[in-house]
């Protein structure tokens, strides 16, 4: 299996260890495979019967095929192992009639870790594999989640290096000390005076400077990213869509062949490219429903086929969704109508602020997609539905999801079995979710976490609730045009 760039007509042909190391393209853009790999109905049913560990590891092994088999299943071991996540690391609950996919059992309690506590282990390998003499700088823009969760896994990771990006108004309490708090000798944490997408775009001009990239070189050390951009991030992700059909499949709630609908709260795309991957795969997934909050520039692509990021920001109580530019976005594009007219969408989008893609384009991924927005208000609605008449404790981005799978429902009469991707525990947003159901809200977030607790009863994670104890290492802010002299000096300070 070989990886091209979703902008190259004439790719450059690598292996899956070395765009885990790169991360990004020289072009700017974006490696994917240069075929999908088929799981046919009887892979599904033989993989219902293998645990995660070793479903990740047949799966990862589809796509990554420069590792073997040994290398990844110790790799998902280690990440899906060792008291990191129960047993198994992901949990289906039955809720309304559909199932739940609850992706934040792990130890940043959210979604991210699925990913990013294997990522490390597949890109030390990828250093050997390589013959890579320098280390690593991983360079992370967040929006809440991703940074903690690559902070966590990366953590004096052997020769790594980490410098996460986030918005200084734009994730909550909870997330900021968890990033704040990080431990470890390899790791630097900055805030930014901006939202998601400056820190995204700072990020990607720092990967695109070749002074910069010159002198990190004469330091021994290059760039890579542990965002959804690099593939070692998303590979990991198709496996929890692959795992949740075959658990369906073998607890008998859905029979072979039956179509599987899917909807992800999503705003950088990354969720639910994946769920798109394992649907070419062969996975019998129906419908896709991309879910946004208030922020719906996804919903008005998927409906118009026009991306139009010169619009109003919101800040919203769905903080990790507040995203104007999808990253992951382009490789659907690719997908769809190929390098050529991926590359000249992209120009579009950083020369004007806008492109339209043809209506043959749109017709495609509407095979696939649809989009479905829900706002503040509806937000909030559903998280109080769902504690107080289903019993169902649920997160700001949930929410989102389940009001949009409802409202698919509802307007289409689609019969189809439902999944929703469930990304963040309640408690990383215990202010939001205590108003959402008419509780008092208490003006210090760990007095929410406890009250939030005594209210539902559901119990707290254990690093979200030993973290106001831990000392906060990383306060500093900066302008977003400084992130890359910030980058150079965190560079003069690893030896």
């Amino acid at each position: 299996m070989n990886y091209i760039s979703t902008r190259s007509e004439y790719p450059n042909k690598k292996t899956s260890a070395f765009v885990i190391k790169q991360g990004i393209v020289p072009d700017g853009g974006l490696y994917v495979p240069e075929s999908i790999p088929a799981l046919s109905g009887s892979d599904l049913i033989e993989l219902s019967r293998m645990k995660y560990v070793d479903k990740a590891a047949y799966i990862l092994g589809l796509f990554l095929t420069d590792y073997t088999k040994e290398e990844l299943t110790r790799a998902a071991a280690e990440a899906y192992g060792r008291g990191k996540f129960p047993s198994p690391p992901v949990k289906l609950s039955r809720v309304n009639g559909d199932y739940v996919l609850e992706l934040w059992h792990g130890p940043t309690s959210a979604f991210k870790d699925m990913a990013l506590q294997i990522m490390p282990n597949l890109l030390s390998l990828a250093l050997e594999k390589t013959g890579e003499e320098r280390d690593a700088l991983i360079l992370v823009a967040t929006s809440g989640d991703t940074g903690k969760a690559a902070l966590e896994g990366y953590a004096d990771a052997d020769r790594v290096f980490i410098q996460v990006f986030y918005p200084s108004e734009g994730v909550s309490i909870i997330q900021n000390r968890q990033m704040a708090t990080q431990k470890g000798k390899n790791v630097c944490v900055t805030a930014i005076n901006g939202n998601f997408d400056d820190a995204q775009s700072g990020v990607k001009a720092i990967f695109a400077d070749r002074n910069i990239n010159r002198l990190l070189g004469d330091k021994g050390l290059f760039l890579s990213s542990a965002n959804s951009i690099n593939w070692g991030r998303l590979a990991p992700q198709i496996v929890y869509y692959v795992s949740a059909y075959c658990e369906l499949l073998k607890a008998g709630r859905i029979k072979p062949g039956d179509k599987l609908n899917v909807t992800v709260p999503t705003g950088n795309f990354g969720n639910i490219l994946a769920c798109y991957i394992a649907k070419k795969m062969g996975v019998p997934i129906g419908k896709m429903v991309c879910a946004s909050n208030k922020n719906n520039i996804l919903t008005d692509f998927l409906r118009t086929g026009v991306y139009d990021i010169k619009r109003d920001f919101f800040a919203t109580m769905s903080p990790s969704m507040d995203i104007l530019i999808s990253s992951n976005l382009e490789r659907l594009l690719f997908f769809a109508a190929g390098a050529k007219k991926c590359a000249g969408y992209m120009r579009d989008l950083f020369d004007k602020g806008i492109f339209r893609i043809e209506k043959d384009v749109l017709d495609k991924m509407n095979e696939d997609f649809t989009g479905y927005y829900c706002n503040e208000e509806n937000t909030s609605a559903t998280i109080d539905e769902y504690f107080k008449s289903r019993n169902y404790l649920i997160d700001t981005h949930t929410a989102v999801g389940l009001y949009c799978a409802n409202e698919y429902k509802k307007e289409t009469g689609d019969k189809n079995t439902m999944l929703i991707a469930s990304t963040a525990s309640p408690y990383k947003f215990s202010t939001s979710v205590l108003a959402a159901i008419g509780e008092a809200v208490p003006e210090d977030e760990f007095e929410a976490l406890k009250k939030l607790n005594q209210v539902s009863g559901a119990c707290i994670p254990k690093k979200l609730e030993t973290l106001e104890e831990k000392k906060i290492r990383f306060s500093k802010i900066i302008e977003k045009q400084d992130m890359k002299s910030e980058v150079i000096s965190f560079s003069k300070l690893i030896k």
